[in-house]
């Protein structure tokens, strides 16, 4: 009965590559791959930023999307109120010029009792350093006048940030599609 010895060694052999395999898969499913994990080609590892890159970071897609919710946002019951929204997140040119459209716009929307309501959908910083940023954003809402119901409206707009006294202001505004 030479089988016994054969079949003895077989299942030596079973159980040591079962313990093996165990120990290959738990190594696999383990959430830390370690120094076996191997670099992508074109992927570059980015350095953690810091808090206070984070914190601008913030201030500037909170400072954008305050601007474009202001600017989506505007009834002919209120006119004023929203364009001082808007005038209060500006400065420089951008501020100049939709300070000598306001008179037009408060006319435009007296006469047509226009109300537009909307939000921002998305924002991205394209740009930014400690004093100036880039930033994209798309805004959805409708608009509505004594002629007719309310009709979709979708805007992607491109912001120019800087900031003065702590504080990121619409330096320009450019609608992208």
């Amino acid at each position: 009965m030479k089988r016994a010895p054969l079949n003895l060694a077989l299942y030596v052999v079973v159980m040591v590559a079962a313990a093996l395999l165990v120990v290959a898969a738990v190594r696999v499913f383990q959430d830390d791959p370690g120094p076996t994990s191997l670099p992508v080609q074109g992927v570059v590892e980015l350095d953690e930023s810091s808090a206070a890159e984070q914190q601008r970071y913030t201030d500037i897609i909170d400072a954008a999307t305050a601007e474009a919710t202001a600017m989506v946002n505007i009834s002919y019951t209120d006119v004023q109120a929203a364009i001082d929204k808007v005038l209060a997140g500006a400065t420089g040119d951008f501020k100049d010029q939709y300070t000598a459209a306001t008179d037009a716009l408060v006319k435009l929307f007296h006469d047509n009792q226009s109300v537009r309501k909307g939000q921002v959908l998305w924002a991205g910083v394209v740009a930014q350093d400690p004093d100036s940023a880039t930033v994209i954003l798309a805004t959805t809402g409708t608009v509505a006048t004594k002629k007719s119901a309310a009709k979709a409206e979708n805007y992607r707009v491109q912001m120019q940030l800087v900031s003065e006294k702590g504080r990121w202001l619409t330096s320009d505004l450019q609608f992208v599609s």
